[in-house]
């Protein structure tokens, strides 16, 4: 069962976030020598990677991270949209992890070649076994208000994809085209961090945590692994009964 901690504020919420990424990584090198770390993009993320490059830096071995994205927009890693450059400026630059250690998505190729190319990364570097999915250490991910998690948006057939690591979605309602990491390696994650604030998710998170109707199935409703654990801050928590 997921674990939910509801906290006062989105400052809150990511003290703590920054106290259990810390804690996973350290417990992940004990047990394995290293840690296999899937970031996500957003506003939320950005204070969390401030904050670990700031004064939770020294709380980590950086020369043993490995560095992952759960999805990606199709643009060139110097967009001003792209995931890897709001890591990059945030938190890579600041903080000694190798460059070899570091795994971008190619955002700038074309959305399929891209796709089939983070696939190819994803199960050498982590030693995939035959007709299982890769498993990363951690993944942090974010919930849309419309419920979507990393690229998986509601309707999408990607949300539905169970044969691909890393998918190509295209554009739809305003987005360009995306990568993301499918379901299956979502779900074989080690644990999974989900941060979430501000009242405009309320409604997506009652819905994922309590079961509340939505007028589509919600992909972050499909996200289970195997340790599990929501940080929300109070705003976002309003309509659940983590609330109460």
């Amino acid at each position: 069962m997921a674990r939910v901690d509801v906290f006062p504020d989105a400052d809150a919420l990511l003290d703590a976030a920054a106290d259990a990424v810390t804690a996973m990584a350290a417990e992940s090198i004990r047990a394995r020598g290293r840690v296999t770390l899937a970031l996500s993009g957003g506003a939320t993320p950005r204070g969390l990677y401030e904050r670990l490059a700031g004064p939770w830096r020294d709380r980590i071995d950086w020369t043993r991270v490995h560095v992952y994205w759960g999805d990606e927009r199709c643009v060139p890693p110097t967009h001003a949209d792209s995931n890897y450059r709001l890591a990059s400026e945030t938190l890579l630059r600041h903080v000694p992890v190798p460059d070899a250690q570091i795994h971008r998505m190619a955002g700038e190729l074309e959305p399929a070649l891209a796709a089939r190319q983070y696939t190819a990364t994803l199960a050498s570097a982590l030693d995939a076994r035959a007709g299982a999915p890769p498993v990363l250490d951690l993944v942090l991910l974010g919930l849309g208000a419309d419920g979507h998690t990393a690229s998986l948006f509601p309707g999408s057939e990607a949300v539905d994809d169970t044969k691909n690591l890393v998918v190509a979605t295209p554009p739809a309602e305003g987005r360009g085209w995306r990568l993301s990491l499918t379901l299956p390696v979502l779900n074989a994650s080690r644990s999974t961090l989900w941060l979430v604030a501000g009242e405009p998710k309320a409604a997506a998170l009652a819905a994922v945590l309590d079961g509340l109707p939505a007028p589509l199935p919600l992909p972050a409703q499909r996200v289970t692994g195997h340790d599990v654990r929501w940080l929300v801050d109070r705003a976002a928590a309003r309509l659940t009964s983590a609330a109460e």
